[in-house]
């Protein structure tokens, strides 16, 4: 039986593309009408997780996720041609990330599943970033759980492990949220029940966002409203 729900953060609870690109299109003022900032920021997203795969420690020194931003940024920026942003700009839209907005559906789904359930985060985001985001948009957690805590970023077992042992629940006893596929099926490697929400928006109109529902989970939801729905919330 499912107490609780652990969830993603960054994407499937909240619209990173669209918030990122205004931020940037806001910060830029008009330097760079010729700029596609939809293609930039999903350059960004994706050196952001080549630099988790790679290097998730610097010799056994945590790596903040805002840093792991910070210097991507600073790479796609270079390729793109724009090297007028100031490193004051470049940290302001670094924290673009700290902003990002719900989906439509996030805050309603949230209220109507925390009446039967304990709700928490599993993020690879900062723990102050989820903080951030999650006062920001209204998000009614019941506990924020983040990678940074166990030292080690998702995939790893270690991550979900130490949900578990948070809130002093049995794997079985815990779904696991998310519109990345690679998060939930780790997450039943481990016993963990799953849903997986589609985010067709997710890099953007046109992305390339894996909508594709799988029977391999739990649960296929088209938002958190669906997935209220089908857990009876």
């Amino acid at each position: 039986m499912v107490k609780a729900i652990i969830f993603d953060v960054q994407g499937t609870a909240t619209d990173f593309h669209s918030t990122v690109c205004e931020e940037a299109q806001r910060i830029s003022a008009g330097r760079h009408p010729g700029v596609d900032w939809a293609e930039v920021v999903t350059r960004w997203r994706a050196g952001y997780f080549t630099t988790l795969k790679a290097a998730p420690s610097e010799h056994g020194k945590w790596i903040s996720v805002s840093s792991v931003y910070r210097r991507s940024l600073d790479t796609v920026l270079d390729e793109s041609g724009i090297t007028d942003f100031s490193a004051a700009e470049r940290d302001e839209l670094t924290l673009a990330w700290q902003r990002l907005r719900p989906w439509p559906d996030t805050v309603a789904g949230l209220t109507r599943l925390k009446r039967d359930y304990t709700l928490a985060t599993l993020s690879n985001a900062d723990v102050s970033a989820v903080i951030n985001i999650s006062k920001r948009a209204g998000l009614p957690w019941d506990a924020i759980f983040a990678a940074e805590m166990v030292g080690a970023f998702k995939p790893d077992p270690a991550v979900y492990h130490m949900a578990a042992t948070y809130l002093g629940l049995e794997p079985a006893e815990i779904m696991m949220v998310a519109s990345h596929k690679y998060d939930i099926r780790a997450a039943a490697e481990l016993g963990f029940r799953t849903a997986f929400v589609a985010r067709p928006l997710e890099f953007g109109p046109g992305g390339d966002a894996d909508v594709a529902y799988e029977d391999e989970f739990d649960i296929n939801a088209a938002d958190f409203l669906d997935l209220a729905d089908q857990l009876g919330c």
